[in-house]
């Protein structure tokens, strides 16, 4: 067996061991405060389930993109948040609870509405007749690579703090790794995807992506909520689970242009967000230590 077999597993491993640090820098009383917003929470799902496929509509409409392509943006933008938003989320200085919170209400009601609105978008475009039915096992495989190894992480946080809180510098800048690496990998291996179908959907793909960036923090810092909880917020709905929307179009649908958007946009999303993060979130200051700072307080009287 080469490396090129093994990179999947060894991805998965990184990205596990990258949700186990995560999990050290957490505890039950920071997901307890989050009942204290569920303004946040609601915010969070709204976006997701009708403004940004409404507005990936307006988008592929605007700009004339072809039916095939418009199917396969709304695939993308039906698609919950992915892993990696947990990953920006704790480089920038977000609320990970929340964001590994929203990852999972996210991925579980996407159950429901990915198959109405890729559903409604093959029926609006292309009329082929095909459905993508429910996607119970993909969904729950995405719940359980977040949520195992973040309990594990915060069960020896409690168990011992002090490990946890000399291995924060380390899994932060191992997480930092892993998305530079994720990147490279996503690069070459779409690359020729990447620049046969940039120009035609390119401009599509990055305009959608940086509408959901934008819209998840603003809107989110409109509405009242802290800088944190509007940086996960914006994670959440910006970085997309392009895994799984892939998965439709190859495997459910068996179709390789469904895929194209999604295929392009696993590359641009780590450009997208890490510019998001320096150019808005970094502006003014540091937010990773306000946000760990309240963490830590809030955190404290739990230990």
């Amino acid at each position: 067996m080469d490396f090129i077999q093994l990179l999947p597993t060894l991805l998965l491993v990184a990205l596990a061991l990258v949700m186990f640090g995560l999990g050290l820098s957490l505890s039950l009383a920071d997901f307890k405060r989050l009942l204290q917003h569920p303004k946040a929470v609601f915010i969070a799902l709204l976006l997701q389930a009708v403004l940004l496929p409404a507005a990936c509509y307006g988008i592929v409409v605007g700009l004339g993109l072809s039916p095939v392509y418009a199917v396969g943006l709304m695939l993308l933008a039906a698609s919950p948040g992915g892993v990696s938003a947990n990953l920006f989320s704790h480089l920038f200085g977000g609320n990970v609870a929340m964001n590994i919170s929203l990852t999972a209400i996210n991925t579980i009601f996407s159950i429901v509405t990915l198959p109405l609105i890729a559903n409604f978008a093959i029926n609006a475009f292309i009329q082929s007749g095909q459905v993508v039915p429910l996607q119970v096992g993909k969904v729950l495989e995405v719940v359980g690579v977040v949520l195992v190894p973040v309990a594990i992480g915060m069960a020896v946080a409690a168990q011992r703090p002090g490990f946890a809180a000399s291995m924060e510098k380390p899994f932060k800048i191992f997480s930092a790794l892993v998305l530079a690496a994720f990147a490279l990998i996503a690069i070459g291996k779409e690359w020729s995807a990447l620049t046969a179908s940039f120009s035609s959907i390119g401009p599509a793909v990055v305009l959608f992506n940086l509408v959901s960036l934008l819209a998840g923090y603003y809107l989110s810092r409109a509405a009242g909520l802290d800088k944190p909880l509007a940086t996960a917020i914006s994670f959440e709905i910006g970085i997309h689970n392009s895994t799984l929307s892939l998965f439709i179009a190859l495997s459910v649908l068996n179709n390789f242009q469904l895929a194209l958007p999604s295929a392009i946009y696993s590359v641009v999303m780590y450009l997208t967000a890490t510019l998001f993060g320096w150019l808005v979130l970094r502006r003014g200051g540091r937010p990773a230590h306000g946000a760990q700072a309240s963490a830590d307080a809030g955190r404290a009287p739990a230990r």
